[in-house]
């Protein structure tokens, strides 16, 4: 009875103080026999305690936080190595911090590569194409002005030395977009001599891409939508010779940024479900939807998680870094030693919570194409938005976040998100009601992506079905499939068009 009490207790409470709970030495046992004298992890109590007012609480300050990046940027933003990413990483591991020792807490510093584009420009022939934009991470042109040369077609899609005729040297490599990434495209087209390059879409729309690790071979490399290129290749394939002026003053340098892990010091450590949201924004703006939204959705639950007592670890991670191409979750998933990968029976990705437009969309990760147990994750959302009476949609497990580097080592992943930069469509709108015809977020990697930009009643409801998904899986791994031997993909191989917000093929 003393223990259906304290459950009972929990229905409405924000922290341990207001249940009013005595509190126990680390020696002491409760009735369920754990350590911490906690009563045993319980969906509902979990979800229950989810307020909507300490997220938009939580949101303020996260704003306010971005606010201090503005004398280097003129304006809020959380991007990796400024003033606001960094008090967002002290936020966060200050608030882990004041949780009574629930958690085991660490800071995993790496190198991350920071890109910046100060200006640029492209003209081919006697017009400036309005879909051509830098790729992310690209180098300047030489000295950073102005380069000349003729537009030369690469053939077939620029991915072997030998598509690039001797005629490139010194002029504008013309690249298709596909197969092999754009920055083993740029680097080819450096290797012989290129001034610059432009890869072009095979679809009408544009191309936002990046050219990820950077190499001495890199040009300064734009995408153009297939829409403008498909004149422009017409002449080219006729014969006609096609001036163009490229010029991209740009910025790439390396610095230090950091991870933030935090364990819990009771449940299996050798059973771990592990849950990650990225900590960083653009540099465009203060990013509180993308991905404020999502972390401080783990932050939440986290705190409110330590009401409780998990039969299973519990990891959450803060990734740093997601917004130059997945650096943190990459960095961390890549110096995991085997035995340390096979601990974690499954990784949840928790990306844009509560997009003003939104939609309950739910990655599609099938067995079929994913490591085995990321389609058991997949249905569990599914069951919950249907217990709810809600609907949902399912969106494409393409790469687009941080569970990319999880599954393409072998860790089952999946995860939701309420939608970035795409359109809602009039099926849509029925479904979750909103705007059909307008993106999901309209301040996608914008300025205004601010504390106006949170849908609270998707970021509500899908912070408690984050609470239900840890809390299933702290309880218990009944019927979730066994890890077996972890197999990571070869190095060359690109199981994924994307590797975070930007195209990679």
């Amino acid at each position: 009875m003393a223990s259906r009490t304290l459950l009972l207790a929990v229905l409405g409470a924000a922290t341990a103080s207001e249940l009013q709970i005595p509190l126990f030495s680390q020696q002491g046992q409760s009735a369920a026999g754990n350590s911490l004298g906690k009563p045993l992890i319980n969906t509902d109590y979990l979800q229950a305690s989810i307020k909507i007012e300490n997220l938009l609480d939580r949101a303020k300050d996260l704003y306010k936080i971005a606010q201090t990046s503005e004398d280097e940027y003129s304006h809020p933003t959380r991007v990796i190595g400024s003033e606001g990413h960094a008090r967002t990483l002290e936020y966060i591991y200050s608030a882990l911090e004041g949780l009574g020792g629930y958690y085991t807490l660490s800071q995993q510093p790496f190198p991350a590569v920071l890109g910046k584009v100060y200006e640029s420009r492209l003209v081919i022939g006697h017009e400036v194409p309005e879909s051509a934009s830098p790729m992310s991470l690209t180098p300047p042109t030489a000295h950073k002005q102005p380069v000349y040369g003729n537009l030369v077609l690469v053939a077939n899609e620029g991915c072997d030395a030998s598509d690039y005729p001797a005629d490139v040297a010194g002029n504008v490599a013309f690249v298709l977009r596909g197969t092999c990434s754009f920055g083993t495209k740029s680097q080819l087209a450096g290797k012989v001599g290129a001034v610059a390059a432009v890869v072009y879409n095979y679809e009408s729309g544009e191309v936002s891409g990046t050219l990820e690790s950077p190499t001495p071979d890199h040009v300064a490399t734009f995408g153009l939508s297939g829409k403008d290129a498909g004149p422009i290749l017409k002449k080219l394939k006729a014969g006609e010779v096609i001036d163009s002026i490229a010029y991209i003053d740009a910025e790439v340098k390396q610095i230090q940024t950091t991870n933030i892990i935090a364990q819990t010091v009771e449940g299996d450590p050798d059973n771990c479900v592990m849950l990650g949201g990225h900590s960083d924004s653009v540099s465009e703006g203060p990013g509180i939807n993308d991905d404020g939204s999502g972390s401080l959705t783990l932050l939440e639950v986290a705190t409110q998680l330590t009401n409780f007592s998990v039969n299973n670890c519990v990891r959450f991670a803060w990734w740093a870094g997601e917004e130059e191409g997945l650096l943190g979750s990459d960095y961390y998933v890549d110096v995991l030693p085997e035995e340390e990968n096979m601990k974690i029976r499954l990784f949840m990705d928790y990306d844009m919570m509560g997009s003003p437009n939104f939609a309950y969309q739910v990655y599609n990760a099938t067995n079929a194409a994913n490591p085995v147990g990321s389609e058991q994750l997949r249905d569990l959302y599914l069951d919950w938005y249907s217990a709810q009476g809600l609907n949902y949609t399912f969106i494409p497990f393409d790469g687009r976040s941080d569970y990319d580097a999880f599954i393409r080592n072998g860790i089952p992943g999946g995860g939701i998100a309420t939608g970035a930069e795409g359109v809602k469509t009039k099926e849509e709108e029925a479904m979750f009601g909103g705007k059909a015809g307008d993106w999901y977020d309209p301040c996608y990697h914008q300025l205004c992506d601010d504390t106006g930009n949170v849908n609270s009643t998707a970021w509500l409801v899908n912070t408690k079905l984050v609470a239900h998904s840890v809390a299933t899986f702290a309880l218990s791994f009944d019927d979730f499939p066994e890890r077996t031997k972890a197999s990571t993909l070869g190095a060359d191989e690109q199981p994924t068009k994307y590797h975070g917000h930007r195209l990679v093929l």
